[in-house]
């Protein structure tokens, strides 16, 4: 087993580590018996399911025979919250609890339990002998709740089923929030994430004149599920010039001795309490341009399981990987029922409880009150405080297209300038950011540095540009960090953008598995507000990466969002410029969606005025009667997105060069999910309107921006689907030109072209002249770009006509 007080005193020398007393012995004794009333709840939590007060012996009939939940966490997120309660109350602080180590779930349970906001939230599990019995009965049970901190836990913003990005989102929520206080425990099995790891730089961007602050508590408890830990098991000068390192002033407080942790603790957050404060109030001196402070954090080391069984079976479990989940299993055995209730009544619930199963109220007063319980806390229902965002007429940033395919636009660019007049408008609200891994520029969004810099707490050379203490563009190298940001800040009421270049964003698809989780579950919970969307931007994206090759390249984040539910997934493939100025400003005014927008940066051919635009992208989908809208087509040439577009439409001049009496109808799709019927997305088009489109029986070339199974994956119940042939990305990619990337892949207007004729029955008789022609032309174009460098004229030159 650990010693947990030699390993917390052999620190390097420079370390802090308080000593004071703090605590009056009542107040000692008090915050102990809070403690022992959380752990009391919390074991009962994960093993009974009668008998809640051990009002009688306990039996295997009072025990839950699916045994679920981790305990070797929850003593010291207990800990920890009854220390948080003090400070909030001794202070009147606003504050709010953030647990990486989420898999510690019937401790923040218990604690919202004791403070009441568990209660005002679920009337049913009442603070009385039934609703504690309701409240272990719930527990990882059918219909009840889940076994980690999830939307259902009142005071969470962060879903601890997956490690990795709790400190992200607690910068997320701190940022623009002057007044609040974001704790975060850190599990050092965590710790080891990359996403994490990565965190402790936030502090680098953490303004201390107008941001909160964050009180990162890194929880060494020894053990993950079968493993030690590496930042539990370094040297402590090793730990001690890390964290410091990363900037901050750790404070180490440890041991397994009760009485003494709770005085270590209780001087640590007092001492780092008057460090947040001592550095927020010279920043905010005015006339001072705050420089980078060395924040303050905890190190706090007790055993894993820490008041639990010292011993199962003869084997070690407190101290141990075999505390982790449930330290006592297998009740066939009636020695471990035995030794079950023996650690349930170490806790003495009797002189916690009364009779009736409520607190004492002499313990029950050390928690705060109204908002500042950090159960009740609205930044932890950001719903609740969220200000609509103020947005320009979009209309008046649009692309003057009186002809189609006559001038061309660089999309994101005319998008940026939307962008910088978001930012300028909602500047005195504090309540928009734009996240991003340094590529804002890059994606052509720069025109927001006229409104507002980068943020940059570090130093700032003479040859910086745009970096800026008060700046609202957040950028770092790290998509992880750009999403647990952005999440945070969402979740605490605020709005945000993130954009990236396509092939990367792939580096967050667990995170936003985790997001589209939290959404879909706050549905279906009441006292849940709805918060400002998970809005992307995705460009630089597969058609436009030839120069950087195969590495760049990658649409799947179209089918990794798609996969999620109907009631949160969005996907939209503008066009063109004025369709992504319609849809990015319909993105920002919605709630509770993942919405994915996909658009290039370079200039190409605009298609549609800004009426059209508004009507088209409302639409979802719709007929382009200005190319081609035959009331009986030979064929439907189908696109999504902006080169399949282009290519779509020069397929359509070539084959009416080819074969001028051909019937042509174009369709385009700016909102994907429309193509699923209406009984799976609420965006579907029923059959009718589908059919409308792209009719029961007729042949369809389908040019998709991403993987081809997804359009079929999304139409395979409608009635021409044995008609639709799709064409997109299948992994041909590499250093090349334009144009090439669609010829690789199949793609290009020659092979849309022959598609066409080669479905269209009364063209039979042409397809050996058009294979041949199109292979011919194949040739001509390797040729060319092997000698060239650069694409034919005849494509890179080509412009509409009708």
């Amino acid at each position: 087993m650990n010693d947990i007080a030699t390993r917390s005193s052999a620190l390097a020398p420079n370390t802090t580590h308080p000593k004071t007393h703090p605590l009056s012995p009542d107040m000692l004794r008090r915050m102990d018996a809070y403690w022992r009333a959380a752990n009391y709840l919390s074991v009962g939590q994960i093993y009974l399911r009668d008998n809640a007060l051990l009002d009688r012996p306990l039996t295997i009939a009072d025990v839950k025979p699916r045994l679920l939940g981790h305990w070797g966490t929850t003593p010291g997120l207990n800990f920890l919250y009854v220390h948080l309660n003090r400070l909030i109350v001794e202070h009147d602080l606003d504050m709010i609890n953030i647990i990486g180590p989420g898999h510690g779930g019937p401790g923040l349970v218990a604690n919202t339990y004791l403070e009441g906001s568990y209660t005002e939230r679920y009337p049913a599990i009442e603070r009385s002998r039934s609703g504690m019995h309701r409240l272990f009965r719930q527990f990882s049970w059918p219909g009840g709740i889940p076994s980690h901190v999830a939307p259902e836990t009142p005071g969470s913003i962060h879903e601890g089923g997956e490690l990795g990005y709790s400190l992200a989102h607690a910068y997320g929520a701190a940022f623009d929030n002057p007044d609040l206080i974001v704790a975060c425990v850190v599990g050092d099995g965590e710790a080891e994430t990359g996403a994490l790891a990565a965190s402790w730089h936030s502090n680098k961007f953490l303004n201390p004149a107008r941001d909160g602050a964050v009180l990162p508590i890194l929880h060494l408890n020894g053990f993950k599920i079968a493993n030690p830990t590496i930042l539990a098991r370094i040297d402590g000068h090793e730990l001690d010039a890390l964290l410091r390192g990363y900037g901050h002033e750790p404070y180490y407080v440890g041991g397994s001795d009760p009485a003494a942790v709770h005085q270590q603790l209780a001087a640590a957050l007092d001492k780092a309490l008057a460090k947040i404060q001592a550095i927020q109030a010279a920043a905010r001196i005015e006339g001072v341009t705050p420089e980078r402070p060395r924040w303050p954090m905890i190190v706090f080391r007790t055993p894993k399981g820490w008041t639990g069984p010292k011993f199962v079976d003869g084997k070690p479990v407190e101290g141990t990987w075999r505390a982790h989940q449930v330290p006592i299993a297998d009740f066939k055995d009636s020695e471990h029922l035995r030794q079950l209730e023996t650690w349930m009544r170490s806790y003495r619930p009797e002189e916690l409880f009364d009779a009736n199963g409520k607190f004492l109220e002499e313990y029950a007063s050390l928690a705060p009150t109204g908002h500042r319980r950090m159960g009740a806390n609205p930044h932890a229902n950001g719903g609740e405080l969220m200000v609509s965002l103020s947005l320009p007429d979009f209309r008046s940033f649009a692309v003057p297209v009186d002809i189609p395919g006559r001038v061309k636009a660089e999309a994101t660019r005319v998008l940026g300038r939307y962008l910088r007049d978001v930012m300028k408008l909602n500047l005195a609200s504090v309540n928009f950011r734009l996240f991003g891994p340094d590529e804002t520029a890059s994606n052509r969004l720069a025109d927001v540095y006229d409104v507002s810099g980068k943020v940059w707490m570090a130093e700032i050379e003479a040859v910086d540009e745009h970096l800026s203490t008060d700046g609202r563009v957040m950028e770092v190298l790290s998509e992880h960090l750009c999403q647990g940001w952005l999440e945070g800040y969402l979740l605490t009421g605020r709005h945000g953008l993130f954009s990236c270049y396509e092939a990367f964003v792939h580096i967050v698809d667990s995170m936003v598995n985790q997001h589209a989780k939290w959404l879909k579950t706050t549905r279906t919970i009441p006292w849940r507000r709805p918060i400002a969307s998970l809005n992307y931007l995705l460009t630089s994206h597969v058609w436009r990466q030839d120069h950087n090759g195969l590495s760049h390249q990658d649409p799947g984040f179209i089918d990794h969002v798609a996969n999620k539910t109907a009631d949160v997934a969005r996907i939209y493939l503008p066009p063109d410029a004025n369709c992504l100025l319609s849809v990015g400003d319909h993105c920002l005014r919605s709630r509770g969606y993942v919405n994915v927008i996909v658009a290039g940066k370079q200039p190409e051919w605009q298609w549609l005025g800004i009426d059209a635009a508004v009507r088209h992208c409302t639409a979802g989908a719709g007929i382009w009667a200005w190319a081609g809208d035959d009331p009986d087509p030979d064929v439907v040439m189908a696109c999504a997105g902006d080169v399949p577009t282009l290519e779509t439409l020069a397929a359509v001049t070539m084959l009416r060069a080819y074969v001028p009496d051909i019937r042509i109808r174009v369709v385009n799709v700016v909102d994907l999910m429309v193509l699923q019927p209406r009984s799976e997305h609420s965006h579907g088009l029923d059959e009718r309107e589908f059919d409308a489109l792209f009719t029961r029986d007729t042949p369809v070339i389908f040019a998709f921006h991403g993987y081809p199974a997804m359009i079929h994956k999304l139409t395979y119940r409608r009635a021409n689907h044995a008609n639709i042939h799709v064409r997109g990305y299948k992994e041909m990619g590499t250093t090349t030109t334009p144009f090439d990337m669609v010829v690789l892949n199949d793609l290009d207007r020659y092979r849309l072209a022959l598609d066409a004729i080669e479905r269209i029955p009364r063209f039979q008789d042409r397809v050996p002249r058009e294979t041949a022609r199109y292979w011919t032309t194949m040739e001509r174009h390797k040729l060319y770009i092997a000698e060239q460098g650069d694409d034919l004229p005849e494509v890179r030159d080509w412009q509409w006509s009708r």
